[in-house]
């Protein structure tokens, strides 16, 4: 399995967020700071905003803060709603899947036990267990720091 760049981005982003509470950052200087697309970091933030993960303050002095604390936002939710899905073969697709062998395959079992354990693993984790370590924190700013 292999997560997409908008959900790295959605990590990465709601991270920073986590570690510098007391600030509001800009689109452009989270993009900046990381280095990527400013275009797809708006995505970004368009889709974690309306999963209420981040809060969108527009105008002057604005800028993006954590919609809710870091402990309530847990890392297989975040993950849900940035991934299209977890179709990992065709037959996962009941609508469009063509797999001539799918009535027999014993495939698709493992396949979806190891999608629920991938989410369950993620669901024991929030935000504020990524940031917990002071130590690699600090690390993490200096890097952003540019």
């Amino acid at each position: 399995m292999r997560l997409t760049l908008h959900t790295d981005y959605a990590l990465r982003l709601l991270m920073l967020l986590a570690l510098e509470p007391d600030e509001l950052h800009t689109i452009e200087e989270i993009a900046s700071r990381y280095r990527i697309s400013r275009n797809h970091l708006m995505k970004v933030t368009q889709t974690l905003a309306s999963a209420g993960f981040v809060d969108s303050l527009r105008g002057r002095g604005g800028g993006l803060r954590l919609g809710k604390p870091g402990g309530e936002i847990i890392l297989g939710d975040v993950v849900r709603a940035t991934e299209d899905g977890f179709n990992l073969v065709e037959c996962f697709d009941r609508k469009s899947n063509t797999c001539v062998v799918a009535p027999v395959c014993g495939l698709r079992g493992p396949l979806e036990e190891a999608t629920l354990a991938f989410l369950a693993a993620l669901d024991r984790y929030s935000l504020a267990d990524l940031v917990a370590n002071p130590g690699s924190m600090r690390r993490m700013k200096m890097l952003l720091a540019g």
